[in-house]
């Protein structure tokens, strides 16, 4: 058996931990870091392009994230808190393509129009009702709404062709929503830190065993290809496995982790490769979910980039698995019950039945019943053009809620032992399009001081809203998108009327702090805590 030893630890080759050791490498490049992923490619489960929505959550469209109150007011604080954090990753992403370390936006963002479209008279007065208090926040500057015929044909093409009759429609629109390929982010970030001298990668490689001696862990990895065993000896594991951080949290044996158990998810797409087809749509178009169907399967009609190649996205259709990863074992469920998990899924099994009979049913639907799906959105649909195409797994959380029964969390949350020795990502949508802030949440939580000094500079000059909340500062935000929005490519390239930000970032926003005298706080203007 050989020996390793290594600063940091990353179990997991997907969009979480790539952009956390990149993060880390920035703000740290004598750091020591380790990664290790099972699969013989970075971003192949959960990150890849065909395996999530691609939508860079931001709450624009998104009906699930604002919902309607017994009084009849929409709910937005959701809503604003990950268009929040999204425009972190946006900062992070922009800053590392203006420096060179991540390739051309183009391959891996692209400008594509979010829309929420509803039917019917009370569906018309729940969206203007959101529209209305979302546009009260800066963050939804530009969210038009309309219900006019003429306006909806030129909106949404594909869904307002072939509808006869006085059916009464309604749409949201923000012009600079965005389709990410999650995985060609996280293999660009991926060649990034294999050209840096303190990063190990290895792939093909299995995590055996994770234990914790004195202050650091002590974790056994077997390689694919060879069959050889390593002992990684390491001062900070984060495990950023997907589906398979809660199994991996359970070998690890970590107290935070007891109580948490896992509620897995398929999903599966109706795919649409005819690209005219596509750049006709050119919108992400969300819509209502039906009762008891998971937040998931909201169903959306998405014009996708994949690959260089434009292409339409029907679904997602949820389904029951007991799989933790796509390339998991059917027995991932049951492996995964514990005495200390046992009651709060007993709790969930009863409580969430009707969930459970949902997704059964979902499961067991014919391409006839979801080609019947889809004629709701394009009425005009040619069924040949369609084909079913397996997404990803997500493994939903279940813990232990108020009131010391399960629960059932959708969501993503990041939890971190209490000395700050190993960190996990747990859980599903918003996922990916918030990860940089999670990333974040990790260092502050684990690494505080990387936020520090001269590293909080740094940190500074990548995010320029580190350390405040955008949502309470129009100024900075306006400054900060007429960095982002011309960077990324998500804006017209003759529609900009707006400033140019400095490439200084890091002063700027130093001066900030000095003149509040601000706290320290994380990158959200909320105070960080263990999950």
């Amino acid at each position: 058996m050989t020996a390793k030893k290594t600063d940091v630890l990353l179990i997991g080759g997907g969009i979480m931990s790539t952009t956390l050791a990149t993060l880390i490498a920035e703000l740290d490049s004598s750091r020591s870091m380790t990664i290790v992923e099972q699969s013989n490619q970075l971003g192949q489960e959960s990150s890849d392009a065909w395996n999530n929505a691609g939508t860079g959550h931001a709450g624009y469209c998104e009906l699930n994230y604002t919902p309607q109150t017994a009084d009849g007011t929409v709910s937005v604080d959701r809503a604003l808190g990950i268009n929040e954090r999204f425009e972190v990753s946006l900062q992070f992403w922009g800053s590392l393509a203006r420096k060179g370390v991540l390739p051309s936006p183009q391959s891996f963002i692209r400008k594509v129009p979010h829309l929420s479209w509803v039917k019917g008279e009370a569906g018309r007065d729940f969206l203007a009702t959101r529209q209305n208090a979302m546009i009260q926040n800066a963050l939804f500057d530009g969210m038009e709404f309309s219900d006019d015929q003429n306006t909806l044909d030129r909106w949404l093409p594909l869904i307002a062709r072939g509808r006869t009759g006085n059916e009464v429609m309604s749409a949201t629109r923000v012009d600079h929503g965005s389709d990410v390929n999650f995985g060609a982010l996280t293999r660009s970030f991926g060649s990034f830190l294999q050209a840096q001298p303190q990063v190990s990668m290895h792939l093909q490689t299995r995590v055996v065993s994770l234990r914790k001696q004195s202050d650091r862990w002590s974790v056994s990895v077997v390689h694919g290809v060879t069959g050889e065993v390593t002992e990684i000896d390491a001062g900070f594991v984060f495990i950023g496995a997907g589906g398979a951080s809660l199994p991996l949290l359970q070998k690890a044996g970590v107290e935070e982790a007891k109580g948490y158990g896992g509620f897995p998810v398929s999903g599966i797409w109706l795919a649409c490769q005819n690209e005219a087809l596509a750049l006709t749509h050119s919108a992400k178009v969300y819509s209502q979910a039906e009762v008891g169907a998971p937040p998931m399967s909201v169903p959306h009609l998405d014009t996708r980039h994949i690959d260089g190649k434009p292409a339409l996205l029907f679904g997602p259709f949820a389904g029951f698995t007991t799989r933790f990863l796509k390339a998991g074992s059917i027995l991932d469920l049951i492996r995964s019950v514990r005495p200390d998990n046992l009651s709060n899924l007993m709790h969930v099994a009863a409580t969430q039945w009707p969930l459970t009979r949902y997704l059964i049913k979902e499961a067991l639907s014919s391409r006839t019943d979801r080609l019947s799906h889809l004629d709701g959105f394009m009425p005009d649909a040619d069924h040949s053009e369609w084909s079913l195409r397996q997404a990803g797994q997500r493994v939903q959380i279940i813990k232990t809620g108020a009131n010391g029964k399960g629960a059932l969390e959708f969501g993503t949350e990041v939890l971190s032992t209490a000395d700050g020795s190993l960190a996990a990502l747990l859980g599903a949508s918003p996922g990916a399009s918030t990860g940089v802030s999670a990333m974040l949440s990790v260092i502050e939580r684990c690494l505080p001081e990387l936020t520090q000094g001269h590293h909080r500079q740094i940190l500074q000059s990548l995010i320029p809203s580190y350390g405040h909340s955008l949502k309470d500062d129009p100024q900075l935000l306006r400054n900060i998108r007429a960095f982002t929005h011309p960077t990324l490519g998500l804006m017209d390239p003759m529609s900009s009327s707006l400033s140019t930000l400095s490439e200084n970032h890091a002063d700027r926003n130093t001066e900030r702090d000095q003149s509040r005298r601000e706290p320290g706080r994380d990158h959200t203007g909320r105070r960080a805590g263990v999950a």
